[in-house]
């Protein structure tokens, strides 16, 4: 199961670790990635703390951890292809993998359908 943060970012827990990064729809108002700067590994983060960046065609924004823990794992295909992330947001174009995420934390963030509400409310 995936959870949303407000700020676009999603995160599916898979056993012991959780997968995160940006959602279609955050994907899609940044427009063509260009270049995706994956966090270092080990580098630990609360909730919030900025985890990477993206850039765009259109500007470079900073990536906010929807949950705390620390990253064991990076997507090396977005060196590459950082369009992945435009492609396929929510497989393919993930960003990391922490481990020691709190239940609690990603208990905390929105459902698929309170995601889905609240950005029907920003357009």
């Amino acid at each position: 199961m995936k959870r949303y943060s407000k700020e676009h970012e999603w995160v599916e827990l898979q056993g012991t670790e959780a997968v995160m990064g940006i959602t279609a729809y955050a994907a899609a108002e940044l427009g063509d990635i260009t270049y995706v700067e994956v966090p270092a590994l080990g580098k630990k983060v609360k909730v919030n703390d900025v985890l990477c960046v993206v850039e765009s065609v259109k500007a470079a924004s900073d990536v906010y951890a929807p949950v705390g823990g620390e990253v064991c794992a990076v997507n090396g295909n977005l060196d590459a292809d950082p369009a992945l992330v435009n492609q396929s947001s929510e497989d393919k174009g993930w960003f990391c993998r922490l481990t020691g995420v709190a239940q609690t934390e990603f208990d905390a963030l929105m459902t698929a359908d309170q995601y889905a509400a609240y950005t029907a409310g920003l357009k």
